[in-house]
């Protein structure tokens, strides 16, 4: 990895900086749909947040900044059941980064998160492992870093065919698909 997740401050540290120096302050989001690409694809969220310093900054119509993002149902992590709200945290993220809200770096530790995942070549690790314990390790780092639906559905296939008949949770033993011993 390039960088250091740590040196990336949360989304949510960001929302409570804002509405410290900001009491009165609002965050608003909406589903910007008029921004996708595909409007008939309703598996892609566009989300647009907008921060305003004062209620009467809203009532006005007068954001300080705003921010979008997009997420797609089914990729993986936190897409697979949230999406939607995935892409509305990291609309916020972005519009309090507009506002010079960013902590030491521009982009936010959840984007940072996302480039992890799609920099780390999680089938290749899978491919280049006989253990099962270690594949399901695998697997679920790959779902914490948000990775392609279709990657981790391919690591799971992998499993599958490697607990048919090979190496038994990093023991070295040989196993048949009837998880009794097999010979080599």
């Amino acid at each position: 990895m390039r960088f250091n997740l740590n040196d990336y401050e949360t989304v949510e540290a960001r929302i409570k900086r804002f509405y410290e120096a900001n009491p009165d302050g609002r965050i608003v989001t909406e589903w910007a749909n008029e921004y996708t690409i595909d409007s008939e694809k309703p598996n892609i969220w566009v989300v647009k947040a907008s921060v305003y310093l004062t209620a009467g900054d809203q009532a006005n119509e007068l954001p300080k900044s705003t921010g979008f993002a997009f997420e797609k149902d089914g990729t993986g992590g936190a897409n697979n059941t949230s999406a939607l709200e995935n892409a509305e945290t990291s609309a916020i993220g972005r519009a309090l980064a507009n506002m010079n809200l960013s902590g030491n770096k521009r982009a936010s530790r959840e984007e940072m998160q996302k480039v992890v995942a799609s920099e780390r070549d999680f089938l290749k690790e899978a491919q280049d492992t006989l253990s099962v314990t270690k594949l399901r390790d695998i697997y679920a780092e790959a779902q914490r870093a948000n990775a392609p639906q279709e990657v981790l559905d391919k690591i799971k296939d992998y499993g599958q065919t490697l607990s048919a008949g090979s190496e038994d949770q990093g023991t070295g033993k040989r196993v048949s698909a009837s998880g009794k011993g097999a010979k080599p």
